[in-house]
């Protein structure tokens, strides 16, 4: 081999790693970029026990106007305890109206529910957004477990696919953690809430069948509210304490023209924290049943006896401040819609 071969081999191999030392460079670069829009946090909380405040529920993308209202109300801070984030930034700055369209169908991967914050070319986050406003980058988060179990490799890799689609469209980028940690992640949540989940029912069982529509006044009478398509019975605060159902099902599902059974439910994630909360939800039941002719019955299809209510109270009680002690306030927003 002559020595012009080897030079120009070696000259080749030069090439190639100046080539790649400029890649590792742009890349790096591009991170750092990223890193300034959304600061990483250095510790995992799920695994410090380290919680992040409550955030509210997610809302569809919608255009606000622009007005002073608009630009007071604070961005929902994402949960890197209870989600997996995705950040996507853009080449250019999209309009608001543009990435309203390229956002109005994601609501959701699978059974996990997705929120957004939409980063402005002023660097302000936004969970909706605004006329005329332009936005150079996008947070994604999934919820990483909930009472259909933990995320699946499925429905991470479908918001993945969603953002890496988005960020070509727009020339952009694209990063997040990868898909084995995103699963181990959701297992380990799911697993810590199915320790702390808890559900307490008894049952109104009527002497024979009753017009349905009948049975229904008598509970709305007693006071309960509409609840979304339930009726509840409502805290101070507006939080359901227990709901009810008729032969399982709300009120507006019920199809026969009678009804057998009237159901409550205590939810604890999903109802404040009461000290009474047994006792409470026995009293309305032993009320409705008085005036409806009817048996208390427990969760194990067995009369109520009259001596149960403060050792049920003491054991839920116990189950709230679990729940708190792990980070998950019962009846908040945050808690409900990991525990949904």
């Amino acid at each position: 081999m002559s020595d012009l071969q080897i030079g120009l081999i070696l000259a080749g191999v030069l090439l190639i790693l100046l080539v790649l030392l400029f890649n590792w460079w742009q890349d790096r670069q591009a991170r750092q970029q990223m890193q300034s829009h959304f600061p990483e946090r250095e510790n995992d909380p799920l695994m410090s026990q380290v919680f992040e405040p409550v955030v509210g529920q997610r809302r569809e993308p919608t255009l606000g106007d622009g007005s002073k209202d608009d630009e007071v109300l604070p961005a929902h801070e994402l949960d890197p305890t209870t989600e997996a984030v995705i950040d996507v930034s853009f080449a250019h700055p999209l309009e608001a109206r543009d990435l309203a369209q390229e956002l109005k169908h994601l609501s959701r991967v699978g059974t996990k529910p997705v929120r957004w914050l939409a980063e402005t070319t002023e660097g302000h986050h936004h969970d909706f957004l605004q006329n005329g406003q332009q936005y150079v980058a996008l947070q994604l988060a999934v919820l990483l477990a909930n009472r259909s179990g933990a995320i699946s490799d499925i429905e991470w890799s479908q918001l993945w696919t969603f953002a890496q689609t988005l960020a070509n469209l727009h020339d952009g980028q694209v990063e997040g953690p990868e898909l084995e940690r995103v699963v181990g992640r959701g297992q380990a949540l799911d697993h810590l809430c199915a320790e702390l989940d808890a559900q307490v029912g008894l049952s109104i069982r009527l002497a024979g069948p009753m017009p349905a529509q009948q049975v229904i006044a008598f509970v709305k009478e007693a006071g309960f509210l509409p609840f979304g398509r339930q009726l509840a019975w409502l805290s101070d605060a507006g939080i359901p304490r227990f709901l009810a159902s008729f032969d399982g099902h709300g009120p507006e599902q019920v199809q026969s023209a009678s009804i057998e059974r009237v159901d409550l439910l205590l939810d604890l994630p999903n109802s404040p924290a009461d000290g009474q909360a047994f006792s409470r939800m026995a009293a309305v039941a032993r009320d409705l049943a008085g005036k409806l002719d009817a048996v208390v019955l427990d969760d194990s299809g067995r009369p109520l006896p009259e001596g149960a209510d403060d050792k049920v109270d003491e054991q839920i009680s116990e189950m709230y401040q679990k729940l708190e002690a792990a980070g998950f306030v019962a009846g908040t927003s945050r808690t409900t819609r990991v525990f949904a």
